[in-house]
């Protein structure tokens, strides 16, 4: 069974191995720690890198505490219920923490925060955008959380003149269509592929690669990124559909191309079966996964055989973040994870044009397309396609049964 292979696994790399629990992405593996490389025995020792810390000139949702504003709001757009619900909540109380900060801090300017649940459907995503367009009391919107949901209603956020910033939609094709509303607050898959290349190749030395993909729209577009990235080190080539939860033809076609490692492009719903019956299978060469797998519902479904696995994401971990983790916790009851705190940068930024007596969409807008500032997470800098000019991509991996960064690959 794949508990006894992976016991001898852990016995075999212990002596090379080290690190500390920890939880989500608030918790982190103390500078100095390294972890051992599951399932390539040959690969060398990767030594963690320290979390980032708040950068001293980060821009707070709080201001000056001086803002006049009437009566004005901003949406969050994304999934609240749906299927990868977790991914969304990530975000949504990163953005209500944001709003929460403003307005406890400027009584002069209370900023209502409107939720619209897209159940991360492109077909859902358009109904709900009509609601928030047709409300004139909001001048912008963070979201939407999905790529496959973001193409499906960017014209008509572009029709209305609707700001929107995403925190974690990364299909590179969202920002060629010409779009003028449309802002990414992170890297898009034209970054994250290659970075995923490069930890597959430089890190685990893999030779052999094989790609697995769903069918949603940010899962073809980032395996398709990440393939091109590995050229001719990908052996075999794979689609999964979603909601899928037998997986032993995909598997047979893994386990006959014999790769050092797997790379799955997809979301963390099918992500946990998919890995525990590759598992069970008895496949111990390395599985790596993207953003729409990183987080505690992965670990949790996925079980003793998520252990090692490692985690791409275009986000930074938070756990230098120590106010925004407490805070965040504190009115949510959740630890931050993936782009929390790019969905509470998000929030900040319509927040400091609306203190700026921004009282519609064009000038808030015209406000975004010109911002340039440091958040929490990165300095935010948009080109004339919503792209941001700065873009980390971070490495984690799961260790006793939690979330820990290990490597920021725009250092490598």
């Amino acid at each position: 069974m794949y508990r006894a292979r992976f016991v001898r696994v852990l016995a075999l790399t212990a002596a090379l191995s080290l690190g500390v629990a920890a939880c989500a992405q608030n918790t982190s593996q103390k500078p100095g720690d390294e972890t051992k490389t599951s399932g390539t025995g040959s690969a060398p020792s990767i030594k963690a890198d320290p979390a980032p810390e708040v950068p001293a000139n980060a821009a707070l949702p709080a201001g000056d505490g001086k803002a006049k504003c009437g009566k004005v709001s901003i949406a969050y757009i994304g999934t609240i219920a749906g299927a990868s619900a977790a991914l969304g909540l990530n975000i949504l109380n990163g953005v209500k923490l944001a709003v929460k900060e403003h307005n406890d801090a400027n009584p002069g300017c209370q900023v209502t925060l409107k939720q619209f649940d897209s159940e991360g459907s492109p077909d859902k995503a358009p109904g709900v955008v009509t609601q928030a367009i047709s409300d004139p009391t909001i001048l912008g919107v963070v979201g939407l959380a999905f790529s496959g949901e973001s193409k499906a209603v960017g014209k008509s956020f572009n029709d209305a003149g609707l700001v929107t910033i995403s925190p974690s939609a990364t299909n590179p094709g969202l920002s060629t269509n010409g779009w003028k509303t449309f802002f990414r607050a992170l890297g898009n898959d034209a970054v994250q592929g290659p970075a995923i290349s490069a930890f597959v190749a430089n890190e685990l030395n893999a030779k052999k690669v094989c790609v697995v993909r769903d069918d949603s729209e940010y899962g073809i577009g980032l395996a398709d990124q990440t393939s091109q990235a590995l050229g001719s080190k990908v052996v075999c080539d794979e689609q999964v559909k979603t909601a899928q939860k037998e997986f032993s033809a995909v598997v047979g076609a893994v386990q006959a191309a014999s790769p050092d490692a797997v790379f799955y492009a997809g979301y963390y719903p099918e992500a946990a079966p998919f890995v525990q019956q590759l598992r069970d299978a008895g496949y111990e060469g390395a599985v790596v996964a993207p953003d729409g797998v990183r987080d505690d519902e992965f670990v949790k479904n996925a079980g003793e055989a998520a252990e090692g696995v490692y985690l791409s994401c275009p986000c930074l971990p938070s756990s230098g973040f120590t106010k925004f983790s407490q805070d965040y916790k504190a009115l949510s009851n959740r630890e931050p994870s993936t782009y929390s705190p790019e969905g509470y940068d998000a929030t900040t930024i319509l927040l400091q044009g609306i203190d700026k007596g921004l009282k519609d969409r064009a000038s808030l807008l015209n406000f975004v397309k010109t911002y340039e500032g440091q958040g929490l997470t990165k300095q935010f800098k948009w080109d004339g396609k919503g792209e941001l000019t700065q873009t980390p991509v971070w490495i984690y991996e799961v260790k006793d049964g939690k979330i820990v960064q290990l490597k920021d690959m725009s250092k490598s």
